[in-house]
């Protein structure tokens, strides 16, 4: 990815905001603001979009239920067969507002939901095992 400097002119509030989420995250002034205005402008691009902290660093939620862009793409490409009413049928608590955000991210932005996909469909049985021994129980352990 190639860079460019820009100059900025910041209100004194923000940038002590952008300096406090970057201290509490270990992260320099410059990565926490670029972080904040990329996630800002996919927000923006893809409405009914939210971003949330996990164990495996930020992702892009639909707001208001927890669940993850990759996983409703999953199963959009499994499940539902890439049928927007199957999808519907396999999350009736999700509005059709909110199934069409995550579609729409994904639209946006396929390289990051691929990625993400693959990722998962590396978890393989045999590496949970391998990677998180304490996740799986022991035989013969009372």
């Amino acid at each position: 990815m190639s860079t460019k400097a820009r100059g900025l002119r910041l209100p004194a509030e923000l940038e002590r905001d952008i300096k406090r989420e970057g201290s509490a995250r270990g992260q320099s002034w410059s990565a926490t603001a670029l972080e904040l205005l990329s996630e800002g402008v996919r927000m923006r691009r893809a409405p009914g979009i939210v971003f949330a902290d996990g164990a495996t660093g930020r992702r892009a939620v639909v707001a208001g239920t927890g669940l993850d862009v990759w996983e409703i793409i999953a199963a959009w490409h499994q499940a539902a067969d890439e049928d927007f009413e199957q999808l519907k049928r396999n999350y009736p608590w999700l509005s059709e507002a909110q199934l069409k955000a995550a579609l729409g991210y994904y639209e946006l932005y396929p390289e990051e939901i691929d990625a993400r996909l693959q990722q998962q469909k590396e978890w393989t049985l045999e590496r949970v095992r391998r990677e998180l021994p304490f996740a799986t129980p022991r035989r013969g352990r009372k």
